[in-house]
């Protein structure tokens, strides 16, 4: 029997995908657009996030290659056959499947999409996530073609948000301060931290549903750590118990379809000391602080330097431990970043309408000092054409998340 190196099959029917067509035509007229600018005459897509934003489909690697291939006049994902026609299914585009039977029928493939008539003389890659032996199989497939990284120009597309995409993000907002709330209901002495994100978990996953009866579901989470497991933004959930007087960071992530979305709030078990309060309220300040100074024309650099300045006066600026915040929509916490929109010292990125951005200062005051552990307040805020919409809506500070329980 000879078996296929690569095939189509388009088995049930087209679902319902996060976004219309008319928004995933708009974004691929773009990325065309980039195209006759640089010259390419194709692009090969193998990030997680940009063949989700262009396509739809998110996949699951486990190892093996996929891709998305896009020509003047064509655009396809291409896929494993481990998965059938799900990427068919959950794509707005032609899909192609590729085999095991053989090695690199992979590249097989995409030559397959474009045909060995005319090889491509200028193609874009994605160089800070095309694999090493991905690339290197690429360049001796396509031996004569020039390859040009495009992974800078397809960031800046989706720094700017459409009116679908600021929906998607308003209610992926909305859906992580319920799994706040719901946490809120679960922190007693005694309870771990993997069973209070339980419950938050839990509860966004059916509002998800909820909202978004057509989607697939996966890779929602939550965070809650408790006492020394506070000291890292992103420090995994234990089986610790919580004890009274603990410092909490209550972390919850709805992603629906892809987008990602975050709440996180410092808050203390049934009393705080007066060194804590102190660095938390400081810390508070700091937030405050930043919700005013994000509006559009601002420098993000020159909002990391102001905060900087507030910290010192405070006193808490050698605790300080990452960026101010980042941008929103298509990334996780396994894909995706915007980084030319972070509020870093070193991004000379200016504010616009459509953009998207958290405030999120966080301070670490090591063990064995006064107030100990990780101070973090995470809102989510909408560039608009004269200032910022903040779209979370979970309140923050010593006045309202000192939890009895």
């Amino acid at each position: 029997m000879e078996r296929p190196d690569f095939f189509k099959l388009n088995n049930g029917k087209k679902v319902k995908l996060p976004f219309t067509d008319k928004e995933y035509n708009q974004r691929l007229n773009k990325l065309r657009k980039v195209m006759e600018d640089e010259k390419l005459n194709m692009i090969i897509l193998t990030s997680m996030h940009n063949i989700a934003y262009y396509t739809g489909f998110i996949f699951c690697s486990f190892g093996r290659p996929y891709g998305c291939v896009i020509t003047e006049n064509k655009i396809s994902t291409i896929s494993a056959n481990i998965d059938a026609s799900q990427p068919w299914r959950r794509s707005h585009c032609d899909n192609v499947i590729y085999t095991d039977w053989k090695r690199d029928n992979f590249l097989k493939a995409i030559v397959s999409i474009i045909g060995r008539n005319e090889p491509p003389k200028n193609i874009g890659i994605e160089n800070d996530h095309v694999t090493l032996e991905i690339r290197e199989k690429l360049g001796s497939l396509f031996s004569f073609s020039m390859f040009k990284d495009i992974s800078k120009e397809l960031m800046n597309l989706r720094m700017i948000k459409s009116d679908e995409e600021i929906e998607i993000i308003k209610n992926g907002a909305r859906i992580a301060d319920i799994g706040g709330e719901e946490i809120l209901k679960n922190i007693k002495e005694g309870n771990t931290e993997l069973e209070i994100a339980i419950s938050g978990r839990d509860k966004m996953e059916r509002e998800i549903a909820k909202s978004y009866p057509d989607a697939e579901y996966m890779d929602t989470w939550v965070w809650f750590q408790s006492g020394i497991n506070t000291d890292g933004a992103h420090n995994p959930k234990t089986n610790r118990k919580l004890v009274s007087g603990d410092i909490l960071s209550l972390n919850t992530f709805p992603m629906i379809s892809g987008y990602y979305t975050a709440l996180e709030r410092t808050l203390f078990l049934n009393h705080v000391d007066n060194d804590s309060l102190k660095a938390w309220e400081a810390n508070v300040k700091v937030h405050r602080r930043g919700l005013e100074l994000i509006k559009p024309g601002v420098k993000c650099s020159d909002i990391c330097h102001e905060l900087n300045e507030l910290f010192a006066e405070l006193g808490y600026l050698q605790y300080r431990t990452f960026g101010y915040g980042h941008s929103f929509g298509m990334l996780s916490h396994f894909y995706g970043r915007e980084a030319g929109l972070e509020l870093r010292e070193d991004i000379e990125t200016v504010l616009e309408e459509n953009m998207i951005i958290s405030m999120e200062p966080m301070i670490l005051i090591p063990e064995g000092k006064p107030g100990a552990g990780g101070y973090r307040e995470h809102d989510i805020l909408i560039i608009g054409k004269n200032g910022a919409e903040n779209i979370t809506k979970f309140p923050f500070g010593p006045d309202q998340n000192i939890i009895q329980g």
